[in-house]
């Protein structure tokens, strides 16, 4: 069965040699695109395939989605997948805890560990969720161990530098030579 695009209106003309050229398109859609164009100058599906370094079965795909639904067509599709776990309120739950002062939630810490926040978002929220998975959805936020002092809390002990006093030198002064 020979599978040929159809007439393609001067808008989508336009469009699909706009995308084929693109360089900030993604690569996929700018290959569908000149499927389609080339598929528009009456090239059959073997010599366009050849000329992409393409199966034929892609470019008849590909010929057959742009006839039935457009330019949108050349879109990826959405795919099935597992749902998300946590909601983004779940979310956003996690990350306002995590940036919140613990002495202000009533508990007795002065800064949050994992253990403790996966703890205490389960007692307190009914979100349960493992450490793990709490460093992953924090650091997808941006959030970083110790970077955001008010995410993990203060310091011990902010004037532990003062109180140290001068640390000294690794490594001894050079001796001066004698002349």
């Amino acid at each position: 069965m020979t599978v040929r695009v159809r007439d393609l209106t001067p808008n989508e003309q336009d469009q699909v040699k706009h995308l084929s050229q693109s360089r900030m398109a993604p690569a996929r859609r700018v290959e569908r695109a000149r499927i389609i164009q080339l598929a528009s100058s009456e090239l059959r599906v073997p010599a366009i395939a050849g000329r992409l370094q393409v199966a034929e079965t892609v470019v008849r795909l590909w010929l057959k989605r742009f006839n039935a639904y457009g330019v949108a067509g050349l879109d990826d599709a959405p795919r099935s997948g597992r749902p998300a776990t946590y909601t983004a309120d779940e979310i956003g739950i996690v990350v306002a805890t995590a940036l919140t002062d613990p002495k202000e939630l009533g508990q007795s810490f002065g800064s949050w560990t994992f253990d403790r926040l996966a703890h205490y978002l389960h007692e307190q929220h009914g979100i349960a969720i493992k450490r793990s998975r709490l460093h992953e959805v924090l650091h997808a936020e941006g959030l970083r161990w110790r970077e955001q002092e008010s995410w993990f809390g203060a310091r011990v002990d902010p004037d532990f530098a003062q109180k140290r006093g001068r640390s000294r030198p690794s490594t001894p002064s050079p001796r001066q030579a004698v002349s």
